[in-house]
This record gives C-alpha cells, structure tokens and sequence, in this order.
C-alpha cells in the first residue's frame, strides 16, 4: 500500500448491484458453450456480445469472430446473435446463407420487439425513445421500420408529427434513464393524451437499479463518482449521467465548468492513472460499474484507490438481484450442464 502524505479519499463507497446483469450473464453464458461444445468450429457473434471492449477482447483471443454484416459468416456457419437483440432483416439473411444461429437476446430486450409487432399489426404508429445507431434501436425499429418514429430528445418530442394522433403507441430503449424518458414522455403525453404507453416502464430492472445505486451513493456523500464501463455501452454513459446530475444537485445547482461535482467514465483502471491529484482533496468517492462489466474488473478499480491510500470500502446496496437468472435460450448443440 502507498504511504500519502497528501489528502486522500480514506473512503469509497461501491454500489450494489453493479457489474454484470443477468441477460449480460446469459449472453456470455450462451457463447461460451457455443464454444465449448463446438470446438472445432469458427463461431460467429453478430455484433459485440456485450458492450464491453474487455469481455469481447477475451473471446476474440478464444477464436471468437464478431462481425456487423451477415454476409461476413461463411455459408453454414454458426452465429450467435447478441445481446442486444436484430431485426427479422438480419433472421432473414441468417437463413438465406443457412447459418446455424442461437440467439443471446436479453428476454428483456424482446418486450419492445413484441409490443413493436403487436401494434404494428394493429396499424399503429410507434414511437421509440431511444438512441440513433444503436445495436438494441436497430434490432428493435428494424421490426416494423415503416411504423416506427425516433424521438431522441425532448425537442424531438415536441416536434415530431404523426398523421393519426388517436393510432399511436409508445416503447423505448431499454438501457436510457427514467429521467431521461420521463421528460420526453411528459412532453409526448401532452401533446397526444390518448398514445397508448406501455403498462411498465420498458427501462429493465438492471439499469434502473444500477442508476438508483449511484444516486444512493451521492445521498450517502459521495463528492466523485466513477464508473466503469465501456465507451459504446449506453447504460455506462446514462450512469455517469444520473451521477453528474445527483452531484449537481448535491452542491445546490449546476456546476457545469467548475472543479466539482465530478463524474468520470473509464474503461479499466488504467484511465485512472495520472488522476490522483482530482481525487486528492476529495472526501469520499463512490464506485460503481455498467452492467456489462465483470467484477474482477471492478475490484480492479476498488484497489486502485487503497492502494493509494483508501482504507474504508463500504458497500452501498440499493437493491438484490442475486436470485434474478435468465434460462439459456433453446438452441443449436448447447450442452446441459
């Protein structure tokens, strides 16, 4: 441990739950049988698994081959689809070239493909909140493209038009924050009173939970927060957003330019190297991590800061997801353990 002279966090706190989320879990479960029971076989994923530049690292030097194109997979070959869901397109071309596919869709995930289908077939037009680009909007839109609107942001919501007010419903991405949602949803509320919005918030637990975590730690005294995640993982960068937002609020308003609040996210411990001096005069950090990041990588983190001199680490817990588990999908040639 590094002997500080210089003022030094002597406490963290590390949110719970944090890491990995049960369809996080699945998805990685679901492509290391693929391996184990085929190892002799090229396995394909389509796109990244999981959002995590470490965890996808890891399979690619076990012989796993992300692609973003179907076409990329030799005829025949076997696929896994991620995480995050595709669209009947992609299940279509998979057929076309005669892939054997399995699918690691978080069952999550397919609670908006489903509600997209069902009005779709009613005829409605569907509004979905969420993020250009993104693997889990793609997947999801890409099941009715012609019903479907975006609405990316409250300016969008207030401005967006649709030619049947009284035929229109709502779903949204599943990893953006409730903050996020709810003042997009307010404005489309107002301006279309009789949209039809899901009974439930489409925002899985995971997300909401980690989000709750953060804000908890903040309450708690956290003046710093740190999150670890990946750069393309969007509930990462919704996380550290909750906690810019708490932290503001904590000190009494917007601080947007000034020394703090302060919110940081980082890929692994490494980032944090050459910032001792941000977290020197700061009293307590908080720590958490994005759902798609493993906790060998998390504690990584954790010992950053005793090695520097942290000697408390105290868990904040917000919720239990412990019993929380998702049965690997029916597919092709994995093995019951």
């Amino acid at each position: 441990m590094t002997n500080r002279r210089q003022p030094w966090p002597k406490k963290i706190l590390i949110a719970s739950p944090r890491g990995f989320c049960a369809g996080v879990e699945r998805a990685i479960e679901v492509l290391e049988r693929m391996q184990e029971s085929n190892p002799n076989e090229q396995i394909f994923s389509y796109h990244q698994i999981v959002h995590n530049t470490h965890v996808v690292r890891k399979f690619e030097k076990s012989g796993v081959r992300f692609v973003d194109d179907i076409r990329e997979i030799p005829q025949g070959g076997t696929v896994v689809f991620s995480a995050h869901g595709v669209s009947p397109e992609v299940r279509t071309d998979t057929q076309d070239r005669k892939l054997n596919w399995v699918d690691a869709t978080c069952p999550l995930v397919e609670k908006p493909h489903r509600e997209v289908k069902k009005y779709a077939e009613q005829g409605y037009t569907i509004l979905y909140i969420g993020h250009a680009g993104h693997d889990e909007t793609i997947g999801t839109m890409g099941e009715a493209p012609e019903h479907m609107r975006l609405i990316e942001t409250v300016e969008d919501a207030r401005k967006i038009h649709v030619e049947n007010p009284d035929m229109l419903a709502l779903t949204t991405q599943t990893t953006l924050s409730l903050d996020d949602t709810s003042e997009i949803l307010a404005v489309l509320k107002e301006r279309f009173p009789n949209m039809i919005v899901p009974r439930s918030e489409d925002i899985c637990y995971a997300t909401q939970n980690r989000q709750d975590a953060v804000k908890e730690m903040v309450r708690q005294g956290a003046k710093a927060i740190v999150i670890l995640g990946s750069f393309n993982s969007s509930n990462a960068h919704r996380m550290r957003e909750v906690a810019q937002r708490a932290l503001e609020a904590a000190n009494g308003g917007s601080q947007i330019g000034k020394r703090e609040p302060l919110s940081y996210l980082i890929d692994d411990c490494s980032e944090l190297n050459g910032m001792e001096e941000t977290f020197a005069k700061v009293e307590m950090v908080g720590l958490s991590s994005a759902a798609s990041v493993s906790e060998e990588k998390f504690q990584e983190v954790v010992d950053w800061f005793k090695e520097r001199g942290t000697e408390l680490v105290e868990e904040v817990v917000v919720a239990d997801e412990s019993k929380i588990h998702f049965a690997p999908p029916q597919g092709l040639r994995i093995p019951v353990r």
